[in-house]
Order: C-alpha cells, then sequence, then structure tokens
C-alpha cells in the first residue's frame, strides 16, 4: 500500500463523490399514520392482541396484522418491555402509507422502531459532537502514552454518552456515517491537545467498513488536515459483539497500518476477541476486558489467567493495556503481572482535556 504522504491513489479517492460512509441520510418522517405491528409467530400474535386490548389501544385488524394509532406510540416500549427477547425478534412494524397500506420497505423490528421514536434528538446531537480523552498510562513509569478519545454530544439536557448515540445511530440506519463523523471528529478536535509523543486512541467499527480503500480515505484526509504524524495515531475495534470476517478485519487493519498507523483489539476475554485473533492479526496492541481486572487480588483464581494471557501476547510481540483500573490494588496486580499500560478510572476519568494521572495513582511511581 502506498503511504499516506504519497499516495495517488488517496488523492483520488478524496477528489470524487463522498463514500456513502461519510453521508446521513434525511432523517425519516415519523410515521404519523401510524405503524403496522406484525407478529411472526402466532404465540406473539396472541400476545400482542391482548396487549391492545388491555391497554384500550386504538388500533385495527389487516390481513398480516394489527395498527397502532400515533396515541398509542408512548405504550410500544412497554409492551416490548413485557416479552422475552425471543418473542420481540418476532415483532416487526412497518408505517401506514398515505393510501393506507404498510410500507412494506420500510419493515424493521419494532424495538428499532421503538427506537428511532424515541431518540428523535439524534442527528441534531450528531451535529454537536464532543470527545471526553481518558488517559492511558504507561506502567513502567507512571507516565501518560496516550488519551483515548470517547465520543458525547451535546444534548438540550446535558451531554448524550456513546452508548446512546450508538445504539440510537444504529436504529435510524445511521451507523456507518456515524462511525466515520466520530472518528474524524476525534481527530480533529483531540490530537492537536496531546503532548508531543502522546498517542491518540481512536475507536471504530469494523463492520461499517465495508471496503477500507473507499471508507476510510476521509479519515486520512483529516489526518493531513490536522498534520498528525501517523504513528502517533491508534486505531481500536471496539465492535465486540460482531467483528466482520476474518479477511475483511486484516484488510482493514493492514490499511491503517500502510499509513503508519498502530492498531488495537479490545475486550480480550470477552465478546469476539479471542486468542485466534491475537494469533492471525497480530495487532500492535490488546486491551484486556474488564471483568477480568475487576477486583483482582494476588490470590484471586483469575491471576493465573491473566498471567498467561499477559505472556502469551507478549510472545506475539503484542503489548498489554490492562482496562477498568478502578482501585490500587487492582493497579499493583497488573504491574506484577506484566502488563505494560492500564486505563481506568483510578488512573484518570474521562474529561473534556488532557488531566494527566491522579495523584492516588501517582504516588504509587513516587509521585505527588
Amino acid at each position: 500500500m502506498p503511504s499516506l504522504s504519497g499516495s495517488s491513489r488517496s488523492r483520488s479517492a478524496t477528489s470524487g463523490v463522498a463514500c456513502d460512509c461519510d453521508l446521513f441520510s434525511p432523517p425519516a418522517a415519523p410515521p404519523t399514520n401510524g405503524l403496522y405491528l406484525h407478529a411472526s409467530s402466532r404465540h406473539v400474535g396472541r400476545r400482542l392482541t391482548a396487549w391492545l386490548a388491555a391497554l384500550g389501544l386504538s388500533h385495527e385488524r389487516w390481513p398480516e396484522g394489527l395498527l397502532v394509532t400515533r396515541d398509542g406510540f408512548g405504550t410500544l416500549q412497554t409492551l416490548l418491555d413485557a416479552l422475552s427477547p425471543t418473542e420481540r425478534a418476532d415483532l416487526f412494524a412497518a408505517p401506514r402509507r398515505a393510501d393506507g397500506q404498510p410500507d412494506a420497505w420500510q419493515m424493521a423490528p419494532l424495538e428499532r422502531w421503538v427506537q428511532r421514536l424515541s431518540s428523535d434528538w439524534f442527528f441534531g446531537a450528531s451535529g454537536r459532537l464532543c470527545f471526553h480523552l481518558q488517559p492511558i498510562v504507561n506502567l513502567t513509569g507512571g507516565e501518560v502514552y496516550g488519551y483515548e478519545a470517547l465520543v458525547r454530544a451535546e444534548g438540550e439536557e446535558g451531554l448524550i454518552g456513546a452508548g446512546a448515540l450508538l445504539q440510537a445511530a444504529e436504529a435510524h440506519g445511521q451507523s456507518r456515517a456515524f462511525d466515520a463523523q466520530a472518528r474524524r471528529g476525534a481527530i480533529r478536535q483531540t490530537y492537536p491537545q496531546l503532548a508531543p509523543g502522546q498517542v491518540l486512541f481512536i475507536n471504530f467499527a469494523p463492520g461499517v467498513v465495508y471496503n477500507p480503500d473507499v471508507c476510510l480515505q476521509t479519515t486520512f484526509q483529516t489526518c493531513r488536515e490536522v498534520g498528525a504524524d501517523f504513528s502517533r495515531l491508534l486505531f481500536e475495534v471496539t465492535e465486540s459483539e460482531a467483528f466482520p470476517d476474518l479477511g475483511l478485519l486484516r484488510r482493514i487493519l493492514s490499511r491503517y497500518r500502510a499509513e503508519g498507523a498502530q492498531v488495537a483489539l479490545d475486550d480480550l476475554g470477552a465478546g469476539h476477541t479471542s486468542l485466534t485473533y491475537l494469533a492471525e492479526l497480530r495487532p500492535d496492541v490488546v486491551k484486556l476486558d474488564r471483568a477480568l481486572i475487576s477486583g483482582l487480588h494476588a490470590h484471586d483464581r483469575r491471576t493465573p489467567l491473566v498471567l498467561a494471557l499477559i505472556e502469551y501476547a507478549h510472545d506475539l510481540g503484542i503489548r498489554v493495556v490492562a482496562e477498568g483500573i478502578e482501585t490500587a490494588t487492582e493497579l499493583q496486580m497488573v504491574r506484577e503481572l506484566g502488563a505494560d499500560y492500564a486505563q481506568g478510572h483510578f488512573l484518570g476519568r474521562p474529561a473534556p482535556a488532557p488531566a494527566g494521572v491522579t495523584p492516588d495513582a501517582a504516588r504509587l511511581w513516587g509521585g505527588r
């Protein structure tokens, strides 16, 4: 792959029509004519009918389901809460067209429609992204190795967290555009705040990158805009529930590395971040899942497992970050077990600007 600084391929990709990764679709109009609910199993269909009757909601029958009018939208979450996850998976919805028929092209799980209706703030908030920085500390000397950029948005009632933003983006079918916008925003807003030599950890979900040679071009262009040193950027895979196929994930990480950046895998010990991924992908950094670290002590039965994971990563030339450090005991344990870096509230909470290491943590290295 050509480098960022001299890539005609990069220049041509960014000079043409924008990739759909970078474009938000217009927000869908709310289903003012009502939602048709369709149960794919008779059991859920019977429960749906009984629920509507019990609440006295205005509804009409149609050949394949029931119509809930706008005045009943506020109670749809109550319905979902009353169903098991398996039952919710059998319940779908489509908006009613002007001619009274269901719009089959917009058929989606009812759960997604409820999320859309309850997150009408999403498109406005997407234009007001901001980022908090959490330190990642070198366990050898106690200095800040880098910061992870954590996305937030300014809402009418305060900051909206990453979880709510990502959930709303998925509900509105905007995951790809939101992920790309968050990546660019993190680079623009936070990289200039770092001290010389510090590394910026930037989250991305590999499932939204369908072609790394196309989808990542505006990310690279943003790096050029801020004059970023690619060796001080580390792109971190955070989508632990549904990685793309291993070949595509390898191509994505290789594309970042071809530009001189580092790459990391998150949540080793949880989700899909397995030892197989470490051996196949050889990332620069891997993060141990916080569930392995929480409450860790000298006589903990997890201690041999954590030690084995760290040693295995080191054998592959991979550095290790221990996440979720909440106490001095946990910090001391991961130091003794050989982790390279640590991250967590004991070392520093996410903040709007780089804040360094907390005094309590600094004392462990002789700081005051």
